[in-house]
């Protein structure tokens, strides 16, 4: 309930952002879908997914395509520092956004059988620089396994390429991410090219892939005081390197994306230790 500026219904408001994305992701990014079937029509389930651009751009393609498509409704579980930022908070929660909590992540799985989204990597994954792109940081603690097991849903894992080549990071300052208090102040292509203002808006037309891989279920009761923490991270761990080989077989050059050219750069499989993290990939053209 309640009015945004101008006098604009929550609602009404929500429908025309939806609108306005619309053209975007149609004709801007392009976006194409694998597996799309593998969301359920109905009952609760966590969706988790590789995050990145300096603005990140994957989370609404996701929330747009599945409600476009399915016309299901996706909530994106947002960090509290982004949410507390002037309008664009204030969008994002009329578009879907709420607050990354475990508590309100728990209510729309269980109770409310919603979508809900999520971003393991959190500011980790958006923070990463043009030469890191495509490389997965680390799960947290797996709280976000430890919340599909206790609401008793599963995990649907999301692999998305384009969003990297949406807003380029070239480089970070230290300094000013001190001075405003934020985890990164990034200095980003867009920015280069259009400057500080219009680059921090506009993204690059970036060819989005979309891969929706298998659900993963847990073997345990729901509604559990507690769960074995080994057993959260393995499956946090599972997740995520399937998640990674995902993005290591779709990755296509930037050229590809920002063109829509045919022809691709291949990742060899990286090796991994004991602990299940890659060594860094390195392409070949």
């Amino acid at each position: 309930s309640g009015d945004v500026s101008g006098g604009v219904g929550v609602e009404q408001f929500g429908v025309l952002v939806r609108r306005g994305h619309d053209p975007i992701y149609k004709y801007w990014f392009r976006a194409e879908w694998e597996g799309l079937d593998k969301i359920p029509t109905k009952g609760g389930s966590l969706l988790v997914e590789n995050h990145a651009a300096a603005v990140p751009s994957d989370a609404p393609v996701i929330m747009h395509g599945i409600e476009t498509e399915l016309g299901r409704p996706v909530y994106g579980m947002a960090d509290h520092l982004f949410k507390g930022i002037p309008y664009v908070g204030t969008i994002w929660a009329r578009v879907g956004g709420v607050a990354a909590d475990p508590e309100n992540a728990y209510r729309l799985l269980r109770e409310q059988k919603q979508l809900a989204l999520v971003f393991p990597e959190g500011t980790k994954g958006t923070s990463k620089t043009y030469g890191e792109r495509y490389q997965l940081r680390r799960f947290g603690r797996g709280g976000f396994v430890e919340i599909a097991m206790r609401a008793g849903v599963p995990i649907i894992p999301i692999a998305v390429v384009g969003a990297e080549e949406s807003m380029p990071i070239v480089a970070k300052n230290a300094t000013l991410a001190k001075m405003f208090g934020i985890p990164y102040f990034p200095i980003t292509a867009n920015q280069l090219l259009f400057g500080p203002l219009l680059g921090a808006m506009a993204y690059f037309p970036a060819k989005f892939k979309l891969r929706v891989l298998d659900p993963v279920y847990f073997d345990v009761h729901a509604d559990q005081e507690r769960y074995s923490k080994s057993h959260v991270m393995d499956e946090a761990d599972r997740i995520r390197v399937h998640l990674q080989d995902a993005l290591y077989a779709m990755y296509r050059t930037p050229a590809s994306y920002w063109l829509g050219c045919a022809w691709s750069s291949t990742y060899s499989s990286p090796a991994r230790d004991a602990s299940g993290v890659e060594a860094t990939p390195k392409p070949s053209v």
